[in-house]
């Protein structure tokens, strides 16, 4: 089994929120990845959830937990 780097670039920092955000998104589809590594399997579950919305929105909050530590990490939430 290949090697997945879970945390791009080993790194949380990110100049803006946004790239923030997209990392987040990265991240969540990096934890599937390593979760579920057949390729082949992964193809055949995305029709599954890709019609179901607890499904969606059970991606969205594993996206959501990402981007949190992102944001603790860069001090997003800090008043300026």
């Amino acid at each position: 089994m290949d090697t997945i780097t879970l945390i791009p670039s080993n790194s949380l920092l990110t100049p803006t929120p946004e790239e923030g955000r997209q990392l987040a998104i990265k991240m969540a589809r990096l934890i599937i990845k390593a979760t579920q590594p057949d390729e082949q399997k992964r193809s055949q579950l995305r029709d599954v959830y890709a019609n179901d919305a607890m499904m969606l929105i059970a991606i969205g909050q594993t996206v959501a937990t990402e981007f949190a530590t992102i944001a603790a990490a860069n001090n997003y939430w800090q008043s300026k």
